[in-house]
């Protein structure tokens, strides 16, 4: 970088003519990006005064404020320092068809955070894979995604600084912060050029915008997010007229045979006279680790997938009937609504995340993709493909911040599911409970076998653990999740 030429420029009448072409193409493709639901993220990061502010007010001009937000992330607030360091990105992550624009971003971790020492090594240097996968996930989401990284050198930074402190109205703008990165310029330098190593991707690239001249920076920002766009629209024309060629031929999901669930034994019980008392020493246990884990400020995140009536509700019941009810949420998940599937998949998961210390428990989850939307072909293969390393990259994260999570299969046998269905529908109180869509799920037993078995497989990670519960017996079922919660929760506590 300190070998960029500084100096390029454009002269006026230049810049005028080739700025009237381009603010009519960014108009056009902006309005083309909404009717393909295409979501485009740019992202500006930069020195302090290498004018951040003055371009993205120029970038704006062209564009139709109804289809964008802009996202000044320059400190996290409270609630965002008690979440995972990505958390409050996802939950920024534009609509399909809009736009968002991040002044400053998740790359604060491996820059001002690194620099200033913040944060551990250990921390910033994880962040570099996060951050990757982060923006793969919502490329291959379909996510236009450009990162533009403004440029000066240490004397012009000087200068500007000195010019902005001598003009009453915003000497505010220049504080000590930034005169200590202009005294750390080499340090900032060397956290830069690495950051752009480790993060310039073909789905994410980096642009390195030297404003030195701010008609020639304002050009090269436009023509940058103008090709980006393009790209795309070519890209998904292209894939549209090869599918019209090669259609392929959708297949419901066959059995090749089970070798976790098969092997489950679905005899085991416990006797009502044990049940009872054992319930509720455990209940009083569980309430007193969850007061733990709010002291210490330790997220816990529970996850239950099953079978359908397999006795996901009434062991949650059982779970929270004595925790404090303003400590936890039960997050019940169904089918995507309308807004919803404006976004990632697990963007809608992301915003449900606990706050440090707090505990949600999520009836259903992301493992919805590689589940149901698989079976039942709403998403397509290479969605549900990919999902695995997502989630997985997902719950690694937020293990790293700190969480605990627990994730618990619920399995029944097939006569087992039948009586369970039967005595819903002959029971007036219970016939809520039954619909035409479990029974039509029932006949598809197998293919979801075989869709469960290749998700225990491939997301049972030793930080994030599936653990196979045999709920043929709903009193032995509780008993396990709730002694399985405690030990890993007390192993968690011990380890801090």
């Amino acid at each position: 970088m300190e070998k960029v030429d500084l100096t390029n420029k454009i002269g006026k009448a230049e810049y005028h003519k080739v700025m009237q072409e381009l603010t009519i193409k960014m108009g056009e493709l902006q309005r083309q990006a909404r009717q393909m639901d295409i979501p485009i993220t740019l992202v500006f990061e930069g020195w302090g005064a290498s004018g951040k502010g003055m371009l993205l007010n120029k970038l704006i001009q062209a564009l139709d404020p109804r289809g964008l937000t802009v996202y000044p992330m320059n400190n996290a607030t409270e609630e965002d320092k008690l979440h995972p360091y990505l958390w409050r990105y996802w939950v920024r992550i534009p609509q399909r068809g809009r736009v968002a624009i991040f002044d400053q971003s998740w790359y604060q971790r491996v820059l001002a955070e690194r620099v200033e020492n913040l944060i551990k090594e250990k921390k910033w240097r994880k962040a570099y894979y996060e951050i990757n996968s982060f923006e793969r996930q919502l490329a291959d989401d379909g996510h236009v995604i450009v990162k533009f990284f403004l440029h000066i050198s240490k004397a012009e930074q000087k200068k500007r600084f000195r010019e902005i402190e001598k003009d009453p109205e915003i000497s505010w703008r220049v504080t000590d912060v930034d005169w200590l990165q202009h005294k750390q310029y080499s340090k900032h330098l060397a956290a830069v050029e690495e950051m752009i190593e480790k993060t310039n991707t073909d789905y994410a690239p980096w642009y390195l915008v030297e404003t030195y001249d701010k008609r020639s920076a304002i050009a090269e920002v436009y023509t940058k997010v103008i090709h980006a766009i393009e790209n795309k629209i070519r890209e998904i024309h292209e894939k549209s007229e090869q599918n019209k060629l090669y259609q392929p031929v959708n297949k419901k999901t066959q059995s090749s045979g089970s070798a976790i669930l098969d092997k489950i034994d679905l005899t085991k019980t416990i006797d009502k006279l044990i049940y009872k008392p054992e319930l509720a020493k455990l209940q009083g246990e569980i309430r007193e680790l969850t007061y733990t884990l709010y002291r210490r400020k330790i997220p816990l995140i529970i996850v239950y997938e099953g079978w359908d009536a397999a006795g996901k509700g009434s062991n949650i019941k059982r779970l929270t009937q004595t925790m404090d009810p303003r400590g936890y949420k039960v997050i019940p998940i169904s089918a995507p609504n309308e807004v919803e599937r404006e976004y990632h998949y697990l963007w809608r998961f992301w915003r449900e995340i606990p706050q440090a210390g707090n505990v949600v428990v999520f009836d259903r989850s992301w493992y919805g993709r590689v589940l149901v939307e698989r079976v039942e072909n709403f998403c397509s293969t290479e969605e549900w493909t990919r999902a695995y390393e997502e989630i997985n990259e997902m719950e690694e994260q937020l293990v790293e911040s700190g969480a605990v999570v627990l994730k618990f299969w619920l399995h029944i046998d097939q006569e087992e599911q039948l009586k369970r269905f039967e005595e819903r529908k002959n029971n007036p109180h219970k016939q809520w409970k039954i619909t035409d869509e479990d029974w039509r799920n029932r006949e598809q037993w197998e293919p979801y076998q075989h869709a469960i078995e290749e998700m225990l497989l491939r997301t049972s990670t030793t930080y994030a653990p599936w653990t196979i519960v045999e709920a043929n017996s709903k009193y032995y079922a509780r008993i396990k999740v709730l002694k399985t919660l405690i030990k890993s929760v007390e192993t968690r506590l011990a380890s801090k």
